[in-house]
């Protein structure tokens, strides 16, 4: 969070809870123990293809393995949405191709937007969160961690969305 409100051109403005999540292991091995998921809204002029580029470098910094990224991971940086746009091309594809079958990205991102409708599937996040199964099993963390935001930011859509 911190290092993607440093951002120029940028602001946060939406911060989920954090989730607890138990491990999803259709295509890839994440191990077993439980993941903490979140969603964060940023308004940004930052391209999508420049924005993927800090994100994996992010990733990077704070650990990532490059060479198993379906393995166990110490963080994990999508782009779900960039506004309305689509985008299909071999190393971006947005909106995020499985997020609609997640609950672990659907209960945070309803928390910032519910009513936002996914570009491609014409559906509410919460229509969406409503379609997907219970399991894997997804809890809210408690306690929550502090941030230096104190209270979350307002969720507002920036302008043109």
């Amino acid at each position: 969070m911190t290092l993607l409100s440093l951002l120029p051109h940028s602001q946060v403005a939406g911060v989920s809870l954090l989730y607890e999540t138990e491990p999803v292991k259709d295509h890839a091995q994440p191990g077993d123990g439980w993941f903490l998921n979140g969603v964060l809204q940023l308004q940004t002029d930052v391209t999508p293809k420049s924005l993927l580029a800090i994100l994996q470098e992010i990733e990077r910094s704070l650990g990532r393995d490059e060479e198993n990224r379906s393995g166990p991971r110490t963080i994990d940086l999508d782009i779900l949405f960039y506004g309305q746009r689509v985008i299909n091309e071999p190393d971006l594809v947005v909106p995020h191709p499985r997020m609609h079958q997640r609950r672990f990205v659907l209960m945070p991102l309803s928390e910032l937007d519910p009513l936002f409708v996914h570009p491609s599937l014409q559906r509410t996040i919460s229509q969406l969160l409503a379609e997907t199964g219970k399991q894997p099993e997804v809890r809210l963390l408690f306690p929550q961690p502090s941030t230096r935001y104190g209270s979350r930011p307002a969720c507002v859509p920036p302008p043109g969305l």
